[in-house]
């Protein structure tokens, strides 16, 4: 699959306000400073569509970008979904709170929503906010996918022991692990074989 345009749609400060759309949507969504506007912009090949900042935690609303890729017909047109990072200790506990209700009525509640992208920094040991995070989605019924971020950070080795750890640690209350992908936004790695799970997805639908 071949993305041949993607553009800004709306950014929306709660569920009523998205679009009123039926394009397959797929949201991405991840601890602050992840690197989920890199990925985004890596896989469009526009530099600047998600905005990028040094500020972790600068996403605070529900940003829509609709993509037209070369497919036909179904799956010629869908929308990536950026959503609010979790975990950002500095803001408010009414902030923080407002964002948990924006981002779990958005996912548990959004008809056109296919799947979730969770972005995993590759780099660190397994975070209880992540694990928690996913026995959530789990327990919602929610189908997601794990992305692991910043493969270029750590050597090759290194990088295939930190996944090996992870899906170890969640072989611990899951039966079936979810599908799971190692990316690089610095050397564009994972983008093929994520455009074609995503390609596998609205092609089933």
């Amino acid at each position: 699959m071949e993305i041949k345009k993607s553009v800004f749609t709306i950014s929306s400060a709660k569920l009523s306000q998205c679009p009123k759309t039926e394009q397959a949507e797929f949201a991405f969504i991840g601890r602050s400073n992840v690197g989920k506007s890199s990925l985004i912009n890596m896989l469009t090949n526009h530099k600047d569509l998600a905005k990028t900042s040094a500020t972790p935690g600068k996403t605070l609303l529900i940003n829509h970008f609709l993509i037209t890729t070369n497919l036909e017909e179904k799956g010629k047109e869908w929308y990536i979904v950026d959503l609010p990072g979790y975990g950002f200790a500095k803001r408010s506990k009414k902030v923080q709170d407002e964002l948990q209700d924006m981002i779990s009525s958005y996912i548990l509640h959004r008809e056109q929503l296919v799947n979730v992208f969770l972005l995993i920094d590759i780099r660190h040991d397994p975070q209880k906010i992540d694990v928690e995070f996913m026995e959530w989605l789990g327990e919602n019924g929610v189908p997601f996918s794990i992305v692991f971020t910043k493969a270029d950070k750590v050597g090759t080795g290194k990088a295939k022991d930190n996944v090996n750890r992870y899906l170890h640690t969640l072989m611990d209350t899951w039966e079936e692990l979810p599908p799971h992908f190692v990316t690089s936004s610095e050397k564009r790695q994972g983008k093929e074989e994520l455009l074609g799970y995503i390609e596998g997805i609205l092609k089933s639908m």
